[in-house]
C-alpha cells in the first residue's frame, strides 16, 4: 500500500510557495474564485485533470486544491543545479521527450505511490481557448493501473494571463471549479479508457462553461 502523504519536504516547500507567491498573486492580482474544494480527497494517492490554456495553470490548479499536484516536467530541468532539487521537491517528476508516454504514465504511478496528487492535462499541451477537442488516455491508464480516483477541474480566464507581445501576466480574472471525483476504469482496454476519459471531458467542458 502506498503512502497517505506527500513528504514533509515537500509539503513545508508547498505551503511557503503558496502563501508566499501564488495564493497571493491568485487571489488579489487574478481576483481568483475557486469552487468545489469540499471535492478535494485532503490526502492519499488522485489523479487531477483539467483542460490547459496558460504556463500559470499547474501552480494556480495546486494552490486552488490545498494540497500538492505532481506534474511532469521535461528531464533537462532536473540537471539545473537548486533547480532541479526545488521543482523534484515541489513534485515534478523528470520525462524524457523521446518517450514522453511511456515514461510520464511510469513516474506517474512512482508518485502516487508516494501519496501525490498526480496532475494530467488531458490535451498535452495549451489550448488558446481552453478547450479539450483531442484528450489523451494517459490519465485513464494511469487511474486504472492504480483504481485511483479521478478529480476533474476546469480552469476559467486562464488563456489571458499571458498576452502575445507582453511578458507580463495580465490581470485577468481568474475562476477554478473543482468537480465531483470520478470513478477510475475498471480496465485498462481502450474503450474502457475512452468512456472514462470522455466522461472526465464532458465535466471539465461543463465546469469550465460556467464561466466567472
Amino acid at each position: 500500500m502506498g503512502r497517505q502523504r506527500e513528504p514533509f519536504a515537500s509539503l513545508l516547500l508547498y505551503h511557503l510557495f503558496k502563501w508566499s507567491v501564488v495564493s497571493p498573486m491568485l487571489h488579489a492580482y487574478f481576483r481568483g474564485r475557486v469552487y468545489g474544494t469540499e471535492h478535494v480527497p485532503p490526502q492519499g494517492p488522485l489523479v487531477v485533470v483539467s483542460n490547459h490554456a496558460s504556463l500559470f495553470d499547474p501552480p494556480i490548479l495546486s494552490c486552488s486544491l490545498r494540497r500538492p499536484v505532481a506534474y511532469m516536467a521535461k528531464e533537462e530541468l532536473f540537471q539545473v543545479p537548486l533547480l532541479g532539487q526545488a521543482i523534484r521537491l515541489y513534485g515534478a517528476y523528470p520525462v524524457k521527450r523521446e518517450a514522453a508516454d511511456r515514461s510520464a504514465i511510469r513516474q506517474a504511478l512512482l508518485q502516487l505511490e508516494a501519496g501525490w496528487a498526480v496532475g494530467v492535462f488531458l490535451q498535452g499541451t495549451r489550448t488558446p481557448d481552453g478547450r479539450i477537442p483531442l484528450p489523451k488516455l494517459g490519465a485513464a491508464m494511469i487511474a486504472a493501473k492504480t483504481q485511483t480516483p479521478i478529480l476533474p477541474v476546469g480552469l476559467w480566464g486562464t488563456q489571458d494571463i499571458l498576452r502575445k507581445g507582453s511578458p507580463v501576466p495580465q490581470p485577468t480574472p481568474v475562476t477554478i471549479r473543482i468537480g465531483q471525483p470520478i470513478a477510475p476504469p475498471t480496465g485498462t482496454k481502450r474503450d474502457a479508457l475512452e468512456a472514462v476519459t470522455q466522461q472526465c471531458v464532458t465535466a471539465i467542458h461543463t465546469l469550465h462553461d460556467m464561466g466567472r
